[in-house]
């Protein structure tokens, strides 16, 4: 039913349909005219809606309703083709599986509009149904919550759905810190040139990746340093090729003695060019993670007594003892990070015997402070009552200040 001359709205408009309810329409900011998403008992009730649809247009808070549309996956295309570029490749190659294989399969055939926490909230339950670790889970619930959170941010739906959902907690792991002599077992057990590889993680605190990634000109010899400036990964069975994680690349200091290794493995089993690997597998090929570790590091664990031990333990180790030794923000710089609090996060933590050697420091402070508190008292019984009175009043040697006045 049209408006009544003189009648006429200012925004939008209001008709009665044949079945006796009314329909409002309004102009978006394209200035297509859009039916409001329900019909309206009475007119008034469509004047009232219309009056707050204007409202949010005005307040910019309007969201076009076609936008939501678009479902889950299409969504996912699109907003994964815009960050990758800025992805490292194992990141990329992570995201890309979590998609292909966890989000996609339950959620992507949903207009993103659609989806409510509800949904994020049964969908997390069923991974947890499907015995996901909570690693993964927190993953694949933080990458649907950043293509949620980008929906929104582009006006695609008017907020997030992913909130208050509540994902399992990842359980606490420490790393395995191992002492001088631990290290020491292991790289006995270890078979050259492997053994030198290992050195560099356990003194010198490189990922394995940047340990694999080692060449020639990496190799300072005149001044007593490498430098990490590349990773090599396995993505999908191939090895891609990136700078370290965090993009932090650095030359690090190497002690005499494994720089004199590092010399005679150069000159007697790496390739002449400078862009030659230092390690290498039997086809001289850059190592492959699994293979080395099943063939070469779990072996030399197991001689050398240890257990549970993984090549990114020795790291954490060096973490440890430089910031023990030498402090945090050294031990920051020697693993590439940016931000201490990274460091003391994840890799610097106490040696076990140290809280033992604080309690023991403690102990030997308090006898020593008894003892020398027994003392004084066995050499004050002995006083005249005037030595008593220059000790306890702290008089001066003229006895002016503080002395006794005879009643």
């Amino acid at each position: 039913m049209a408006n009544t001359k003189g009648n006429r709205r200012r925004f939008g408009a209001v008709r009665k349909l044949k079945s006796g309810r009314f329909q409002a329409r309004y102009p978006g900011t394209d200035g297509v005219l859009r039916p409001a998403p329900e019909t309206f008992r009475t007119k008034t009730d469509a004047d009232q809606w219309l009056v707050r649809a204007e409202a949010k247009i005005m307040d910019g808070q309007w969201i076009d309703p076609d936008a939501g549309k678009i479902t889950v996956e299409e969504w996912g295309v699109r907003w994964f083709a815009s960050v990758k570029p800025s992805l490292k490749a194992k990141t990329a190659g992570l995201y890309e599986g979590v998609i292909r294989l966890w989000i996609n399969p339950r959620l992507g055939s949903m207009p993103i509009a659609s989806v409510r926490p509800i949904t994020v909230a049964e969908w997390v339950a069923f991974m947890r149904k499907k015995k996901l670790s909570p690693s993964r889970i927190r993953t694949a619930y933080r990458l649907f919550s950043q293509m949620m959170r980008a929906a929104a941010d582009n006006d695609m739906i008017p907020v997030t759905p992913c909130r208050g959902i509540k994902i399992p907690r990842l359980p606490e792991t420490e790393p395995h810190i191992l002492t001088d002599d631990e290290v020491a077992r292991l790289i006995s057990h270890m078979r050259q040139p492997h053994d030198l590889l290992v050195k560099l993680l356990a003194y010198a605190g490189l990922r394995i990746g940047e340990g694999f990634a080692l060449r020639r000109s990496d190799v300072l010899l005149d001044k007593g340093m490498i430098r990490v400036d590349e990773a090599v990964e396995e993505i999908n069975g191939r090895h891609v090729w990136d700078v370290p994680k965090s993009h932090q690349t650095r030359t690090l200091r190497l002690p005499a003695y494994l720089l004199e290794e590092l010399r005679v493995h150069l000159d007697e089993n790496v390739g002449e060019g400078p862009e030659s690997l230092l390690f290498v597998n039997t086809k001289g090929k850059a190592l492959r993670y699994n293979s080395w570790r099943t063939w070469h590091f779990d072996k030399a664990v197991e001689k050398a007594g240890l257990k549970d031990v993984t090549p990114h333990d020795l790291r954490a180790t060096h973490a440890t003892w430089v910031a023990d030794r030498h402090g945090v923000l050294a031990a920051a710089k020697r693993l590439g990070h940016s931000n201490a609090s990274v460091t003391t996060r994840h890799y610097a933590r106490a040696v076990d015997q140290r809280d033992a050697d604080v309690a023991d420091t403690l102990d030997a402070e308090q006898t020593k402070a008894r003892e020398a508190l027994r003392v004084t008292f066995s050499d004050a019984a002995t006083d005249t009552p005037a030595d008593l009175a220059q000790n306890w009043h702290g008089d001066d040697e003229d006895g002016a200040a503080g002395a006794l006045v005879p009643a």
